[in-house]
């Protein structure tokens, strides 16, 4: 059968119509796409500075630093949650024993809680508690191959993420031997690394930018945050190109 020229003109029509159509539905969808990251650590997370013997988490951190740095690039649909906690270890964000208030499931083990987050990356940050609790590298390599672990298994994308430096040698020889873990273990699980420690370690009178014998002062959470944001953020354009 025969199709009329008005019939087949109209069919045309819509076929060429429904092109741009769907590019723009698709760009709809590009634009409004969500991408949460949940950063957890210990108080170099959290921010603290300290000034004449007092010490409070700071406006200026590392993380608040790093979600301005991603909305520059990509706007407010990239958000990053602080969920740092003073005197933390990674065994505590493991098996929920940390502070409580850092959050409605701040007190469930690590599979509970990350399972009740919407966040496609997580950033994990510890060391210096472990040293200054006396936990062995062992300890700290197993708990941390434990939340990279976990992290995969509920589809997140794990970012480990070495402290920084200590400004006491002795303190330091012993977090460099945490670092090691750290590093063993995004190798070993093939996940994203973030080398503060190495990246501070090699800056000039770095000691001067600390504000004490563990927390950074503000300038330094800034370059912190630049090293962090030359890792994620090409996991946040990957998760909105949806290549990831």
């Amino acid at each position: 059968m025969r199709c009329r020229p008005g019939l087949a003109a109209a069919a045309m029509f819509a076929t060429l119509t429904a092109i741009p159509l769907a590019a723009a539905v698709s760009d709809a969808r590009a634009a409004q796409a969500q991408i949460l990251i949940d950063a957890y650590g210990d108080s170099t997370t959290l921010g603290i500075s300290c000034s004449e013997g007092h010490c409070a988490p700071q406006a200026e951190n590392a993380v608040a630093y790093l979600q301005d740095e991603l909305q520059t690039r990509h706007g407010e649909r990239v958000r990053v949650a602080n969920y740092g906690v003073g005197g933390t270890m990674a065994t505590q964000l493991r098996d929920g024993t940390g502070n409580r208030r850092a959050g409605p499931t701040a007190g469930l083990p690590w599979r509970e809680r990350l399972a009740a987050s919407p966040a496609q990356i997580v950033l994990i940050n510890y060391g210096i508690n472990e040293v200054m609790q006396n936990q062995t590298p062992e300890q700290f390599y197993a708990a941390q191959t434990t939340l990279v672990k976990t992290a995969r298994a509920l589809g997140k994308e794990p970012v480990l993420e070495t402290s920084n430096p200590m400004p006491d040698n002795r303190l330091n020889a012993r977090l460099a031997s945490m670092v090691a873990m750290t590093r063993r273990v995004a190798a070993e699980q093939q996940v994203s690394l973030v080398d503060q420690f190495a990246y501070i370690s090699s800056l000039p009178d770095w000691k001067t930018l600390m504000s004490d014998g563990a927390h950074p002062k503000p300038g330094l959470y800034r370059l912190k945050a630049e090293q962090d944001f030359q890792v994620v953020e090409p996991l946040v354009r990957r998760l909105l190109d949806g290549t990831l």
